[in-house]
């Protein structure tokens, strides 16, 4: 028996020891213990991955919650399955496709009809590397769900989250965005040869760049609104980039990954930390690497380039919405559109 207490102890320590650096590492639980009781967060993709935790925790700190997915099937599983375990009746599960402009405008429409408010915002859903294709709209799939879809679900949403104030808007980006680059010349892959790894990090670096033009047109309204990268996570969003059927990604690097790569339920953290995080109360326009604030890539802080994505997204999506920029704003302007549906104007719109 005393031999074993040796390799036992230095098992045991070696197994801490990784435990505590994975935490670092990835960044770990949220700090904050706060909790939401009646406040009402809108998830998008909340039917897996680091969408389904999220709900999940926000449901345990008293939240109500509606989950937004595609499939109705396991979105309705989902929202059982967290009804039991965290014994919160108020978890919903409703239909919205982020492919698909009229989706998006009956969820949001539904949204504004019977809730009575809105504090928490949060767009999660995306899709990542996958082959070429267009959305219902005729939008680059990456393109369409990770940004667009989620640019217009917003909009529809403000004046619920303005009545709502203090509310909070927060956007799941990602590291990659560094590598991006706005082609106002071709937004959706018509005419260059497509690359799917160049179209992700498109989708992210506009996803930022919204949020910071977001922040600045919201000043003063109560809502603020931030992204974040919530660190790399085992889900199945990279199901499309080869690593879930490499045999040395699964064995020979394994070690590497179990401290580099995440459970969703750890990276669901960053979002939950930015929804109740109160020392957060009042910060906008900013970008998160996990739950530590840090500036973005030069490309993202661009204020020409975001006012011009914004304003050909809006156009896109057929947005008929009148923005009003803060007085303070170099760039302080009135933005009005009352424009006809992208499917209409694409063509124009993306070469403008």
């Amino acid at each position: 028996m005393r031999r074993l207490i040796l390799p036992v102890s230095v098992f045991g320590t070696v197994c801490g020891c990784a435990v505590l650096l994975k935490n670092r590492v990835t960044g770990g639980p949220c700090p904050s213990k706060a909790k939401i009781t009646g406040k009402t967060v809108v998830i998008t993709g909340a039917n897996t991955g680091i969408g389904k935790e999220t709900a999940r925790e926000l449901a345990k700190r008293g939240g109500r919650i509606i989950m937004g997915c595609r499939d109705m099937e396991k979105c309705e599983a989902a929202a059982r399955e967290i009804r039991g375990s965290t014994l919160n009746p108020h978890v919903y599960a409703k239909h919205i496709d982020l492919a698909s402009v009229k989706s998006i405008r009956s969820f949001a429409e539904k949204i504004n009809r019977e809730e009575k408010r809105v504090d928490v915002l949060i767009n999660n859903a995306a899709v990542m590397r996958c082959p070429a294709g267009k959305t219902e709209d005729g939008f680059d799939t990456q393109f369409g769900v990770n940004y667009l879809g989620h640019f217009l679900l917003t909009n529809l949403l403000l004046d619920k989250l303005k009545d709502s104030a203090p509310s909070r808007v927060i956007n799941l980006s990602s590291v990659v965005h560094i590598l991006g680059e706005i082609d106002f010349t071709d937004l959706n892959w018509d005419r260059k040869k497509f690359d799917t790894k160049k179209a992700y990090c498109q989708s992210k670096l506009a996803i930022i760049l919204f949020t910071r033009e977001l922040a600045r047109r919201l000043e003063g309204t109560g809502v603020t609104v931030n992204a974040l990268h919530p660190g790399v996570v085992a889900t199945d969003l990279g199901r499309h980039t080869g690593m879930h059927q490499s045999q040395l990604s699964s064995t020979v690097l394994s070690p590497f990954f179990y401290l580099l790569i995440k459970s969703a339920e750890l990276g669901a953290q960053p979002s939950v930390y930015l929804t109740v995080a109160e020392e957060l109360e009042g910060v906008t326009g900013c970008y998160y690497d996990v739950m530590t604030e840090k500036e973005p890539a030069p490309q993202a802080l661009d204020q020409e380039v975001s006012v011009r994505l914004w304003d050909i997204s809006a156009s896109m999506v057929g947005l008929e919405t009148t923005v009003s920029v803060p007085a303070s704003s170099e760039a302080a302007r009135t933005v009005k559109h009352n424009l006809p549906a992208a499917a209409d104007n694409m063509t124009t719109m993306t070469t403008s």
